[in-house]
């Protein structure tokens, strides 16, 4: 796969784990095929792509620990394994979609001044 399709496919499967997860009642059985697909796939982006993604991972992957962390708890391989691709502090909610010290405008992520 090319760069722009490991991105895609990394962004969709990590975006619909954190859709799913978000606080419901879920069936945890799909959590462990489904987050090493996202780990795997993490770690076969080139790391000058997630350089510039990081923080857009860390928040992603962040609010889906949040919402798992209630449900399987910190001890939990899946919990483990998404901690490891997260390199900051994680969100402090589900809900948290605030993004340090920057904002999106045309395309692109500017610092706030």
């Amino acid at each position: 796969m090319g760069s722009c399709r490991d991105v895609y496919d990394f962004a969709a499967k990590a975006g619909a784990l954190e859709g799913y997860v978000y606080p419901k009642e879920m069936d945890v059985s799909y959590l462990p095929k489904w987050i090493e697909h996202i780990v795997q796939g993490y770690r076969m982006l080139p790391e000058e792509v997630r350089e510039e993604v990081q923080d857009l991972c860390n928040a992603t992957i962040g609010r889906a620990i949040q919402s798992l962390l209630p449900v399987i708890g910190e001890d939990h391989d899946a919990v483990k394994k998404l901690k490891s691709i997260v390199t900051d502090e994680l969100p402090s909610s589900p809900d948290d979609f605030r993004r340090k010290n920057r904002i999106s405008r045309g395309g692109r992520d500017i610092p706030m001044p």
